[in-house]
């Protein structure tokens, strides 16, 4: 006759198999998928605007594998060589996201190859996911000019730390104006009248303006056709005309905006920040 400790061993021994052949009847559990790599929209704008500025072909700090994310992307839809792969957001990159822009249907500011955060996301769909996104924000007016909210924000706190406010010759998003050369055209451009500024404090506004993240000069009539004014765009403005762009890129790299790319004339400001990084610093 089978022992009561036989009996209690032989149940065991049914109670694991029954348990067994249960967990072998459960479907096998996915394997979690892996997380798609990062595209650091900040530190791609801003190697977006300085690289096709460089006479070489260097790296912005911080934005290469962000830059690499988005080559490789363009180059799987045909749209970039695997030569330009390589991390720096050159001309040619540029032009293939332009390229790209202009298949979604976008023309004229939307397609200038300066990312934004729509067909940013759209060309990482299943590939990247983009951190730190920029938006211009929307288009309002201000003192009788227009401008985005982005750039009304910025100048209100430049007015802020200096403790008055700045008259506004020439706002953004106009287009006509010849002397501008393009750079009023899109987002993130603004003129601001010096009538009745001491050279000193001229200086002052141009520090507090390059302080909270706009590429900013005193602009003096023996530049070009124009009155002695400051000139300001606001960095990482993905709104911006190329020719914007082009003065952002300038701006990083010490020279003075202008045609004749030359020194940078104005006070030294630095670290050299967007709005959104002054932002994490107050």
């Amino acid at each position: 006759m089978p022992t009561r400790r036989h009996l209690l061993v032989t149940a065991a021994a049914a109670t694991a198999s029954l348990v067994a052949a249960g967990q072998a009847a459960q479907p096998a559990q996915a394997a979690p998928a892996a997380a798609l790599p990062q595209v650091n929209m900040e530190a791609l704008i801003k190697a977006a605007q300085i690289d096709p500025r460089r006479a070489d072909s260097a790296i912005t700090a911080g934005s290469k594998d962000s830059v690499l994310q988005v080559e490789r992307a363009l180059q799987a839809r045909g749209l970039l060589s695997a030569t330009y792969v390589d991390g720096h957001f050159g001309t040619s990159t540029v032009a293939a996201y332009a390229a790209y822009q202009r298949s979604l249907g976008y023309s004229g500011l939307d397609a200038t190859g300066l990312p934004g955060l729509t067909s940013l996301r759209l060309l990482g769909d299943q590939r990247y996911t983009v951190t730190l996104p920029l938006s211009p924000g929307s288009t309002v007016a201000l003192r009788g000019v227009t401008v985005n909210t982005r750039t009304r924000a910025m100048l209100l706190e430049a007015e802020r730390l200096l403790g008055t406010q700045l008259s506004i010759t020439q706002g953004s998003y106009s287009s006509g104006n010849s002397s501008s050369a393009g750079t009023h055209d899109g987002g993130g451009a603004l003129d601001l009248s010096v009538s009745g500024l001491s050279t000193t404090y001229r200086t002052t506004v141009v520090r507090q303006l390059r302080r909270v993240g706009f590429a900013a000069w005193l602009r003096t009539p023996s530049q070009g056709d124009w009155p002695y004014h400051i000139h300001a765009i606001a960095l990482a403005d993905t709104d911006q005309s190329a020719a914007a762009q082009h003065q952002a890129g300038d701006y990083y790299l010490g020279l003075n905006g202008l045609a004749n790319r030359g020194a940078d004339d104005g006070p030294v400001v630095t670290p050299k920040l967007s709005w959104e990084e002054y932002q994490r610093t107050t």
